[in-house]
């Protein structure tokens, strides 16, 4: 290969997806593929488009590499699921595996290879919109989530669980070259969920330990998954740019983690490095990005400008570059694109299956957290007289959630409430009334919702974010209802009539004072493709629901951050001395805390049992491992779903570690009256921990270890673990 061919590797740039190739917007990437100097486009889809720009790289160009077809798959294509903050409400991997196997073989019969996604940055911060594409605030629950979606993309690691033949070239499979396989990418590297403010791109200042135990664990997890590739975050992480952090993209990615994958830069990442302050122009960032680790530049064409010349001047080394060019050659043949570059068009899946539907129902009902439930108002009956659905979004089709396919937002839109409660409920005279805006100030449509909620027997009143206001690029000071949507509830309260609210949102809300005067509250999230469906089963009690919350949801945005795994100060809180930590104004507690969610029955679970009471550290870091077992029963009176909840505290640590870190979850499904017995299993992972030593230093320490399990992060019922 020439320089210029493997640069050109390095190089990936946008499609402009409005037209097909041979088309004026798209000239720029059809050239640089026929010329050998394209490694990958993003945003091309389409059996026919990508096959028409894969056949000018293939038949075209001196050495016919194929290109790598990359899109932002990030909880869909056609088949829209729940938002990932949703799914991981389920508590439930497998409702992640089941997104990202759907969204495999949708995209791979459209020519996408490789998606970006999971997104696995761990947060404190709700005003951040991008938590709505991940799991939240704990690095554990993060961790299951991130394993799951990467193997529904890509198939297990090891082959186990495959769907296919021997050769993997059958209608399914369990390598990337099979037909319902794309390579997954984890994102974002390095703890782009502390951005300050909680405002997009900004700065990130972290301690070594916090970032081993917080912000690294899933990008570990999902690396020993077999995750293909990597892309660094735009932050800057301790004043150095992600995408020219060598010791986070060499030193620990690919030195300490021996991940033989590729990094690709975030959009014209390594260009924002001269923004940053950190090269001084476009040929600097170009070496400071490639030497640091990144192997793949997105949007910008820093490298592909300025390579020729930093290699010459020794600015760059051959090796370095070669090294880059074979991690992205090795994803190419492991995506069997040498052998077959082009999809069959006459295969291509145009819309969701009935099938595909049905999971994305499911998944969006599981996800659901019943957040209160006053007076069992919930679930509604499906003999109710009449039935008032008011709010912006009972009558919506917009709630599929930030970062949707756009030919799905247009072609596949939500279901909607109001057309799901009159399904459910077929003989009560059903009425809709908007009430307010979803942003705008405007109430005079109030007295309208009022009249309609006097004349029902009960009202459902679905409120919430539009998609818009949450995703990248969309942090919020003031995380309230928007517009006068609170007003909207107030109103309604005033009837004195019997009334639920429906969250529709991507992220934490401090719901205000209206929480007390509604009577249930159910967070639905942005639920997906059967949006109205989904809400509509847990409604009438179809689905019992069993979501918990996977985040903290603060009392105002003065509050933050709050979080369940905060460490102690030497002044916790005491609420009868005033110099501890606290407010003036405001409890301690989140409105609601992590791990919350109620049922339409009661469980209860019992004290946790340990297998011994005391374990050698040294036991511990050789591999042995102790039992937690503890029964969990449904008192209710019908079957449902109950999530066990396992936290540990090292009491006293030469580092100090979390009031609580969540180390085991289980949903459990009962019926009436049955019990379960759940098992942990914890070893070194479990109770050790990363100290602030840059090259990596893991400690299991001696001491004591409170072990609580119970359905929050709230859990009372505990046992103390000696590790001596």
């Amino acid at each position: 290969m020439t320089v210029e061919e493997k640069l050109g590797q390095l190089q990936q740039l946008p499609w402009a997806v409005s037209t097909g190739p041979g088309g004026s917007e798209t000239k720029d990437v059809e050239d640089a593929a026929r010329a050998g100097r394209l490694g990958s486009v993003l945003n091309i889809f389409g059996a026919k488009s990508s096959n028409a720009l894969q056949r000018i790289a293939v038949e075209e160009s001196r050495l016919g590499i194929p290109l790598l077809f990359g899109l932002d798959v990030i909880h869909g294509l056609w088949t829209t699921f729940p938002i990932p903050l949703a799914q991981a409400s389920s508590f439930d991997p497998e409702v992640s595996r089941r997104d990202a196997e759907v969204s495999a073989k949708e995209s791979r019969s459209n020519g996408v290879h490789w998606t970006f996604s999971p997104m696995m940055d761990v947060t404190h911060e709700p005003r951040w919109g991008r938590i709505a594409e991940g799991c939240g605030e704990d690095p554990y629950l993060t961790t299951a989530f991130a394993v799951a979606k990467v193997e529904g993309y890509q198939g297990e690691k090891d082959g186990k669980g495959g769907k296919g033949g021997k050769d993997g070239k059958g209608e399914k499979g369990s390598g990337l070259d099979a037909k319902d396989r794309i390579a997954a990418c984890a994102k974002h590297f390095v703890a782009y969920g502390g951005a300050e403010g909680g405002r997009d791109y900004n700065t990130v200042d972290v301690s070594e330990s916090r970032l081993r135990n917080h912000y690294l664990p899933p990008f570990k997890a999902a690396l020993n998954a077999g995750v293909a590739t990597v892309m660094a975050s735009f932050n800057t992480i301790s004043g150095v740019p992600a995408h020219g952090n060598s010791h986070m993209l060499t030193d620990v990615l690919s030195r300490e983690w021996g991940f033989d994958g590729f990094v690709v830069s975030d959009w014209n990442g390594v260009d924002e490095l001269v923004a940053h302050g950190f090269a001084e122009d476009g040929a600097d960032a170009a070496r400071l990005a490639l030497n640091a680790g990144v192997d793949m530049e997105m949007a910008s064409t820093d490298l592909a400008k300025h390579g020729k010349k930093l290699l010459s001047s020794g600015r760059i080394r051959e090796q370095r570059l070669d090294e880059a060019v074979a991690r992205i050659l090795r994803l190419k043949f492991a995506l069997g694109l040498f052998d077959h570059p082009y999809v069959d068009e006459g295969a291509a899946i145009d819309k969701p299956s009935a099938e595909a539907r049905e999971a994305a129902r499911e998944t969006a009902a599981r996800s659901m957290v019943l957040l209160k439930n006053d007076g069992k108002a919930l679930p509604l009956k499906k003999s109710t007289g009449s039935i008032a659905v008011v709010g912006p979004f009972g009558d919506s089709d917009d709630l599929l959630g930030t970062w949707t396919f756009p030919g799905a937002a247009k072609n596949f839109p939500s279901g909607k409430v109001l057309a799901a409660v009159k399904a459910a409920a077929p003989r009560a005279k059903v009425t809709y009334a908007k009430g307010v805006d979803p942003e705008g100030k405007d109430t005079s449509g109030i007295p309208a919702a009022v009249s309609a909620a006097r004349r029902a027997d009960v009202t459902v009143v679905v409120v919430g974010e539009p998609p818009a206001m949450s995703g990248e690029a969309a942090a919020r000071g003031d995380i309230s209802l928007p517009g006068g949507q609170e007003k909207l509830i107030e109103a309604i309260a005033a009837t004195g009539k019997p009334f639920v609210v429906v969250l529709v949102n991507g992220r934490p809300l401090t719901v205000g004072g209206w929480l007390k005067s509604a009577p249930a509250v159910l967070e639905a999230w942005h639920p997906g493709l059967e949006a109205g469906n989904a809400i509509a089963d847990v409604l009438f009690g179809e689905v019992n629901p069993g979501g918990k919350l996977p985040v903290s949801f603060p009392r105002t945005v003065g509050q933050i951050p709050v979080h369940y795994n905060h460490e102690s100060t030497g002044r916790p809180y005491a609420a009868d001395n005033k110099y501890t930590s606290k407010y003036l104004d405001l409890p301690p507690d989140p409105q609601f805390t992590f791990g919350h969610g109620l049922s339409y029955t009661s469980f209860e679970i019992g004290e946790p049992k340990l297998s011994r009471d005391r374990v050698p550290a040294r036991a511990l870091r050789e591999g042995d491992t102790l039992e937690v077992s503890v029964t969990v029963r449904n008192t209710g009176e019908r079957a449902g779903d109950e999530v066990v909840q396992l936290y540990v505290h090292d009491i006293a640590a030469s580092i100090t570690q979390p009031v609580r870190k969540l180390r085991g979850f289980r949903r459990v499904t009962l019926k009436a009256g049955r019990s379960k017995t759940v098992r942990f299993q914890l070893g070194a992972d479990d109770f050790g921990f990363w100290t602030n030593a840059e090259s990596g230093e893991f400690r299991v320490e001696e001491g004591a270890v409170d072990i609580y399990v119970g359905n929050s992060s709230e859990a009372e019922a505990k046992k103390r673990l000696t590790i001596t």
